[in-house]
């Protein structure tokens, strides 16, 4: 074809025939459908000034977007000196011969997508840039066009081809960010499970390789961490799994997480779960924590700790001391606390809780009656009975210790 014959009569006179009467939609996208509809002796119209325009593109995407505006040296400069040149080729190709696969170009755009989220961008800068460059491209190919006599309504066609194929290149990049996080997000959540794997282990793991496995993990270990032990799941993960360690999955999940500072914000991220919360523990001793943690649930579905929806170990240290050899527990039970094995089911409850608050009280008559909303004549006919079961024991300090130990451990 020779643009130097009759100006705009020569190329219409090449291109009228091939446009032909409108097609009706078929089969395919409407990008496929546009490529079969505009000749193809566009591309060789517009081949000339691809660098041209390519590097119009870069330049104008340097000055309109502040995240791309710096030397084009590196990775990022040939990235998008690369992807741009690339999409000006496929397009073209893609005129000349639309039914050509264009697999081996469409990784450049992928790739696009999977730089930017390795630089920190969101997609939408990326896509930003496509917008950008599709209206540069856009205005330059009708300049030339005109000049070259295209018909109008062939550079119709070619807009709507444009913007539909930066569409397609948008969408490949966009597939490409989110492969790109979702592998980042699966590399990290396995790096926070083996991190999590090394904090519970006993006895601990080596500092330094902690300190490199919460580096790997992105997360900051605390001076003073807690371990959750969870129960009765929700429908949801607990909202306190956020910035936690976490392990939902197993049969006994439970978070790791910095001591808090608001324990009633974290209470309420635990919402929808039963949930103990174990001592505040240096790294070293997390699984120490999580042991507690386990143990107190334990202990309120014994009945022995009140079934709240968060128990927080550090209010029943004694008891989670106590109760971690039950054996030794009831046998100290059995051995200062004999002497009420006799009395009914009534006379024990009213005596033993009598004798709690006598021992801890150091026999004060009037606390005791206000702990227990009783008479003090009550409490001093009731000390009365206690004096003829243990006698002398209720005055000798080693004894008094262990049935304090004992009724505590008493449910």
């Amino acid at each position: 074809m020779t643009r130097s014959q009759g100006g705009r009569g020569g190329v219409e006179a090449t291109f009228g025939p091939l446009l032909g009467p409108a097609r009706t939609a078929g089969d395919g996208t409407r990008l496929v459908q546009l490529w079969a509809l505009l000749p193809r002796e566009l591309a060789a119209v517009f081949r000339p000034g691809l660098p041209d325009v390519a590097g119009e593109v870069v330049r104008e995407i340097q000055r309109t977007i502040p995240d791309y505006a710096r030397p084009l040296d590196g990775a990022f400069g040939k990235a998008l000196k690369t992807g741009v040149q690339a999409a000006f080729l496929q397009f073209l190709d893609r005129i000349g011969a639309p039914d050509t696969p264009a697999e081996d170009r469409r990784t450049v755009f992928v790739k696009l997508g999977v730089h930017e989220y390795a630089q920190g961008r969101n997609v939408d800068v990326l896509q930003a840039a496509y917008r950008v460059g599709a209206r540069v491209t856009w205005r330059r190919m009708a300049e030339t066009g005109t000049r070259a006599g295209v018909p109008s309504a062939t550079l119709c066609l070619l807009a709507e081809a444009i913007f539909a194929y930066i569409d397609e290149l948008s969408a490949l990049s966009v597939a490409g960010h989110a492969e790109a996080r979702e592998k980042a997000a699966g590399a990290l959540e396995r790096r926070r499970h083996r991190l999590m794997e090394l904090l519970l282990t006993e006895p601990p793991s080596p500092p330094g390789m902690v300190t490199e496995a919460a580096e790997l993990a992105r997360w900051r270990l605390p001076d003073r961490l807690v371990a959750v032990a969870l129960d009765r799941p929700g429908d949801e993960p607990p909202a306190a799994a956020t910035d936690a360690l976490a392990d939902l999955e197993s049969s006994a999940p439970c978070l790791v997480l910095p001591a808090p500072e608001d324990r009633q914000r974290l209470a309420e991220g635990l919402t929808g779960w039963r949930a103990a919360i174990g001592p505040a523990v240096p790294p070293a001793l997390a699984a120490r924590s999580l042991r507690a943690a386990r143990e107190a649930l334990r202990l309120v579905d014994a009945g022995i700790l009140d079934d709240e929806p968060v128990t927080w170990c550090d209010a029943h240290l004694s008891r989670l001391w106590l109760f971690k050899e039950p054996f030794l527990a009831a046998e100290l039970s059995r051995r200062r606390l004999g002497p009420l094995a006799g009395l009914t089911e009534k006379q024990h409850t009213r005596l033993a809780g009598t004798l709690l608050a006598w021992l801890e009280t150091c026999g004060n008559v009037r606390e005791v009656a206000d702990r227990l909303a009783v008479h003090p004549q009550t409490v001093r006919s009731r000390a009365q009975e206690l004096e003829a079961l243990f006698a002398d024991r209720l005055r000798d300090p080693e004894h008094r210790f262990e049935m304090i130990l004992a009724l505590r451990t008493t449910p």
